[in-house]
């Protein structure tokens, strides 16, 4: 099986689906975005990492490794399972279309959800539910103990709580079971519901030939259960703080580098368990996805290590990764590996040797290419085995990064590489991703709706303000669609058809041909 066809897909978080209650979710509008899609020759739906976030509401940065969205979870559906009633749904707050209001959407689901666990208590729990939780206990269990603990202590850092319960006292945790039984269940039942939901869609999506493409930071938050779970996997003091910290060195880009936060893996620990975290973590994720895109992949190789007590990225140095070692752990035990390498920044040959010893494909982004014949991300110089896209979600939309990140010079290289003016930014950049010879070009919605910097999913280094871009029912049919369908049908990216022409395109342009 080849497993990078000739394809294009969509880069769409499911939060930005539309829906009444105010933030996309995993019901009716996803499975029509997936007809969409389908209708439209596309045939991968890239989302971002789907754990339950935290502060920032990033998605980069989520209470667990191997949990899911609550927020996500549909709530017609729990109407049709009889969980919730149309009354519960009828007082809908007058939600923004347009972007997602996490301060009043957290709590409003939040109530509805507990809603739905008081019905569902009430039933008698089923033999699916327990036969569900048995079979992710192995992360379920401190996962459900830590989110309880934090509705408890009011979502204060794990570190905040009493000391007790922060560095896991045997007797403390089984006081906390006891005490907060129902709401440790409560959470069992939310990633049931969100797990059973997302398992509907994602077969929904396969049985009409499209792949999903997950995201996995290679880093996890601090504020996380799988820090608070396995302390010993990580550099942390005596009280549960990192002592050193991710990030990334200064570049041409910040003067001071970037500081993540994030702690950092004792990776001489975790080679002696055999990488059990990070086999668990990847068998988790490869049942929720088809394909995964890692985050930072230079990370592997070597990575950036930063005292915990400087507030900048200055004062850090180059620590080795796991490198070859991890991924030969990883192969081993689940074969073939439909992983993406996220290799944009400053790579070295030595990243490169490690991407290209397991095969993996890196990415380019168009937004970055238009600077001189030599640069990489030019569609001359990419390779078969690489993603394409024409921004990510860190990037402005293409028609804000037009009009607002390119200058004179940009454009003019820009139009003459391409032989012509520059009248719609984002359908151009379309069209030179479709025709890479690169097996897999993925565009943003937003790109596709042809909309400015408003609808910019995520500017690094703005601490408010992210993630929250919706789109609205009435943009599915936004005029470009025939015309992305076609481009797909020009270009050969869909991978069942490459052989032979496809419905009502292929006829148009056989007439078109005739006439």
């Amino acid at each position: 099986m080849n497993l990078f066809p000739r394809s294009s897909g969509i880069l769409l978080h499911p939060t930005s689906l539309p829906g009444r209650y105010g933030i996309g979710d995993l019901g009716d509008w996803a499975f029509r975005f997936v007809d969409w899609l389908a209708a439209n020759g596309q045939t991968v739906w890239q989302v971002l990492p789907l754990g339950p976030t935290g502060y920032g509401d990033s998605p980069y940065q989520t209470l667990s490794a191997f949990a899911g969205n609550p927020l996500l979870i549909s709530l017609d559906r729990l109407v049709e399972h009889g969980w919730l009633t149309h009354e519960d749904v009828a007082d809908v707050p007058d939600f923004p279309a347009h972007q997602v209001d996490f301060g009043r959407v957290g709590p409003y689901h939040n109530e509805k959800l507990s809603a739905a666990y008081a019905r569902f208590e009430a039933g008698g729990r089923s033999a699916d539910f327990h036969a569900w939780c048995e079979e992710n206990a192995h992360w379920l269990e401190d996962y459900a103990l830590f989110a309880a603990l934090k509705d408890h202590f009011n979502q204060r850092p794990w570190v905040e709580w009493p000391q007790p319960y922060a560095l896991r006292d045997d007797n403390a945790l089984a006081q906390a079971r006891e005490e907060h039984a129902r709401r440790i269940d409560e959470h069992r039942f939310r990633q049931w519901v969100f797990h059973q939901q997302w398992a509907a869609l994602k077969t929904y999506a396969n049985e009409r030939n499209i792949r999903i493409f997950g995201d996995l930071p290679i880093f996890v938050a601090h504020d996380s259960a799988d820090v608070w779970a396995h302390p010993e996997l990580f550099y942390l003091d005596e009280r549960g703080n990192p002592t050193v910290v991710a990030g990334v060195p200064p570049d041409y880009f910040s003067a001071t580098g970037q500081r993540w936060g994030n702690p950092l893996y004792r990776w001489n620990v975790m080679k002696e368990t055999g990488y059990a975290w990070w086999l668990s973590r990847l068998r988790a994720l490869f049942k929720v996805v088809d394909y995964v895109r890692i985050d930072h992949f230079r990370g592997f190789e070597a990575y950036w290590e930063i005292p915990a007590e400087e507030e900048t990225a200055v004062k850090g140095q180059w620590v080795k990764g796991p490198g070859h070692d991890f991924f030969e752990v990883v192969q081993r035990e689940l074969g073939e590996l439909p992983i993406i390498a996220e290799d944009l920044g400053v790579i070295t040959r030595e990243v490169e040797e490690l991407r290209k010893a397991f095969n993996l494909p890196g990415m380019k982004v168009l937004q970055f290419a238009w600077s001189h014949p030599k640069n990489p991300f030019l569609p001359h110089n990419h390779e078969q085995n690489c993603v394409v896209y024409s921004g990510t979600h860190d990037n402005n939309t293409t028609h804000g990064w037009w009009k607002h990140e390119t200058d004179d010079s940009t454009r003019a290289f820009m139009s003459d590489y391409l032989g012509h003016g520059i009248d719609d930014p984002a359908w151009t950049l379309m069209k030179v991703g479709m025709r890479s010879v690169a097996h897999t070009f993925i565009v943003p919605m937003q790109d596709v709706l042809g909309l400015d910097a408003w609808a910019r999913m995520n500017t690094p280094g703005n601490p408010s303000g992210n993630w929250t871009w919706r789109f609205t029912p009435e943009q599915l049919e936004h005029q470009a669609n025939p015309g992305l369908a076609h481009l797909t049908w020009l270009y050969q990216r869909r991978p069942d058809q490459q052989e032979r022409e496809y419905g009502d395109v292929a006829v148009r342009e056989s007439e078109h041909a005739e006439g």
